[in-house]
């Protein structure tokens, strides 16, 4: 094997490293030079999400919405779908032709693995036909599977699946929203709890045709809680594996850190936190651990806020809290400050921090830096009519980031900027019934936190998409707050809107690089 084939081998290791896998075709035989140049930023080939079973509640009524951001250099060839946990998907549409009858993008719930030409392969629950136009579905019930989709080509880079659920009465009756998740082999949860009256599962979804093997950690204000069950748990190929956090540990906490840990294969994971009084919301993993974290988007009219942070190694933590209004940077009073113990989770009340305006939470360390993982509970209304929701840190928005299912009414997109000024391009897609896509700049200044007024698309039908892309200037933090209001109680679920990882680092060379992200 000469240099240059252990070179480029080398090279296409790397990228499985950042992306998952990477494919290699051989050299150039042209006779050109194949010194690999500066880097170029060229899309994903391939993206996998994952969406947990929405509920078991007969009541339930669950909206899926898929979105592709159009993406440049991306060819025309391509597809995208979600198919039922435990059927096999079918190979992804490679036309790219879009002029398919609306009612294809309707997968029928009643059909969990239907025939389709040679073999059995599971219909579709939802298919994208064009980048730019999210499409959506609806499904009623307790028994909607969990959900495990595949998108190639031009539908491949920032591919954006959302899974929201309306449960009208019951524990965790609201609004419960997720950002469908793509498999990795590690996830940290704060802000998930075992105390009387929380009901939280950890959703765990294998794409794979083998079984995943799995540990679950939980830390608690003293430190690691005792248990032998959440060791070797076992998640099937192609199948949601929901555990009860109150069976891996007899204590009851009110305020835990769970870790998800994948031994063998991989999965996506996601907290689907059950409140008997405040409704629920699903907890998305939090931003991997660093020694500053940003949670965009708390609402004006929180009325009350807890930060849940938590530190994994064994030196402690000293934070600074500072709260990004529209006006500026505050310190929040009586709340400066919090001290987090290695393996230990803390805790801060910080009440009705935004008080009537929107803000973003900024961590950063007083003295050295310790890597932490954090995530806000955030909860809305008085009384009786309380609603729950989440902001786990986040990534920043980068080049770019989208979030789906946004309605005409009830959506609200926060943006901050918590060093310096910077400047996005907010793009408003197409409704998925219709409408005109409608594009938007705005300037952030340093150290606030704006809700802009994006207009809806022209003609608006059905629900649509925003995307958020960096121009200049700092780091752009972004969430999405979805409302939906029912018998008096203020629904809501939050998602933030981390860089889409829509393209890839490739060294500029002759060779071929199909890049895939998983």
């Amino acid at each position: 094997m000469n240099r240059q084939t252990l070179s480029l081998i080398a090279g296409a290791t790397a990228l499985a490293a950042v992306t998952g896998f990477a494919t290699l075709s051989a050299p150039d035989a042209s006779g050109g030079d194949t010194t690999a140049k500066a880097a170029a930023q060229l899309p994903v080939q391939r993206t996998s999400l994952l969406c947990p079973q929405p509920s078991t509640s007969d009541v339930a009524e669950t909206a899926y919405t898929a979105f592709t951001p159009v993406t440049e250099g991306t060819g025309e060839e391509g597809g995208a779908e979600l198919v039922a946990a435990g059927g096999e998907a079918t190979a992804p549409d490679k036309s790219g032709d879009a002029e398919q009858d609306d009612k294809d993008d309707k997968g029928d719930k009643d059909d969990k693995g239907g025939d389709s030409g040679k073999g059995k392969a599971a219909k579709p629950v939802i298919e994208v036909k064009e980048p730019g136009k999210p499409v959506a579905d609806s499904t009623d019930g307790g028994d909607s599977p969990a959900l495990i989709g595949t998108a190639e080509g031009k539908f491949a880079p920032g591919w954006t699946v959302q899974e929201t659920t309306e449960v009208a009465a019951g524990t965790g009756r609201g609004l419960l929203g997720v950002n469908c998740a793509a498999p990795d082999t590690e996830f940290w949860f704060p802000g998930a709890s075992t105390a009387a009256g929380r009901t939280d599962y950890v959703h765990l979804v294998n794409p794979d045709d083998s079984a995943a093997v799995v540990d679950i950690e939980l830390f608690g204000k003293d430190g690691a809680l005792k248990s032998t069950v959440g060791d070797g748990i076992t998640v099937q190929p192609s199948s949601d594996e929901p555990v009860l956090l109150s069976t891996l540990a007899t204590a009851k906490e009110a305020d835990l850190t769970v870790h998800v840990n994948v031994r063998s294969g991989r999965v996506a994971a996601a907290v689907q936190a059950l409140d008997d009084k405040q409704g629920g919301d699903w907890l998305s993993a939090a931003a991997d651990p660093a020694g500053s974290l940003v949670f965009p988007g708390i609402p004006k009219d929180a009325a009350s806020v807890t930060l849940v942070a938590f530190t994994p190694g064994e030196t402690d933590a000293d934070l600074k809290l500072r709260l990004t209004s529209p006006n500026g940077p505050i310190t929040p009073a009586g709340n400066e400050t919090l001290h987090v113990k290695g393996g230990m989770t803390a805790t801060a009340d910080l009440g009705d921090i935004t008080r009537g305006e929107p803000g973003s939470l900024v961590l950063t360390p007083t003295g050295d830096s310790v890597p932490v993982v954090a995530a806000l509970r955030v909860v809305r209304g008085k009384g009786a009519s309380q609603e729950t929701a989440f902001i786990p840190a986040t990534r920043a928005v980068g080049a770019r980031a989208t979030v789906t299912d946004n309605r005409a009414k009830g959506t609200t997109l926060a943006l901050t900027a918590p060093t310096a000024a910077a400047k996005v391009k907010i793009t408003a897609s197409a409704g998925s019934g219709g409408g005109e896509a409608t594009t938007k700049s705005f300037t952030i200044k340093a150290g606030t936190t704006q809700n802009v007024e994006m207009p809806a698309p022209n003609g608006l039908k059905g629900a649509y998409a925003l995307t958020v892309e960096s121009t200049s200037g700092a780091p752009v933090y972004a969430s999405r707050t979805l409302e939906s209001k029912f018998d008096g109680i203020p629904a809501f679920t939050i998602q933030t809107l981390p860089n889409d990882r829509g393209t890839v680092a490739v060294p500029k060379a002759h060779q071929d690089l199909s890049i895939m992200q998983r």
